[in-house]
């Protein structure tokens, strides 16, 4: 078998039914070095007791899913959502300090959609950067950078009003890089006619917090939340945008984040050997396109 790309990391989502132990096992025995966590699982057991349990595993921590969901207007539903991004940043940095060297204190926020009854959607994506503004000295005191994730423009009204990476941008450029950055997933982006061009722009500040990876595949799934495919399975080119990723300097893991119930229903030991093959096949370094 041949040995994963160094770079290559599981995104807990990619084996969702999997507990935290047995994602950590299975990435470690897949001979991939790096894992991106979930806090639901991780606060099944606790966050100290996955911290030790990370620790044991030997593997680096690319990022932790996920915070944000904060477009509500003031009043309680938007402190709450504050409060709990608090409490993410420091789960960030407690997962990525007990990771192998290289990890990654990394929180991606999923800013949110339209509060009930909205239609104002400039509005929204204004809070969000007001929530930014607001977490922000707190995430970069504790070493933690804040990614903000565009998502394709399907989930605009429900889960997400940044739908382009320069809409990210916008918001993140006005913080300061190290605590406030942006991540870049395939799935969301590949379609913008402006990628190539953002990407470079996210390079020129050091903004690029965090590389995703995974396929578009069509007919799209009744869910579409559950719409992503395998690498090399549907329509994304995936040596340009990585070509772009790499010229944009940034170095960190590149992660695998697949939301798709056939993916679930299979063992997760076998996602992991799958995964590594299509990485190799479609995204690794190896392809000499970085």
């Amino acid at each position: 078998m041949t040995r994963p790309d160094p770079r290559l990391s599981i995104n807990q989502a990619t084996i969702k039914y999997a507990s935290l132990a047995d994602a950590l096992r299975v990435t470690a025995e897949g001979g991939v070095e790096s894992i991106g966590l979930w806090r639901e699982p991780v606060a099944e057991v606790g966050v100290d007791v996955a911290a030790r349990m990370v620790a044991d595993s030997g593997l680096r921590v690319s990022s932790l899913c996920r915070g944000g969901f904060f477009t509500a207007p003031e009043g309680a539903q938007r402190r709450a959502a504050l409060d709990e991004n608090r409490r993410a940043i420091e789960e960030t940095a407690r997962l990525a300090a007990s990771g192998a060297p290289g990890s990654a204190a990394v929180l991606v926020l999923v800013a949110g959609g339209l509060p009930d009854g909205s239609r104002d959607l400039a509005g929204a994506r204004e809070r969000v950067a007001d929530a930014v503004a607001e977490l922000e000295p707190e995430a970069r005191a504790a070493g933690v950078t804040l990614a903000l994730e565009a998502l394709h423009p399907m989930y605009a009204a429900d889960r997400a009003v940044l739908s382009t990476l320069g809409q990210a941008l916008d918001i993140a450029e006005r913080f300061p890089a190290e605590a406030v950055g942006v991540v870049v997933d395939t799935f969301h982006v590949w379609w913008d006619p402006q990628l190539i061009e953002q990407i470079a722009r996210a390079g020129r500040t050091g903004r690029i917090a965090s590389y995703q990876v995974c396929d578009w595949v069509t007919p799209l799934a009744a869910d579409v939340l559950l719409a992503r495919g395998m690498m090399g399975d549907g329509h994304i080119d995936f040596g340009p945008i990585t070509a772009a990723v790499e010229a944009a300097g940034y170095t960190g893991d590149i992660e695998v984040e697949i939301f798709n119930e056939a993916i679930w229903a299979d063992e997760p030991a076998a996602v992991v050997a799958r995964t590594v093959e299509a990485f190799e096949r479609t995204v690794g370094l190896r392809q000499g396109v970085a």
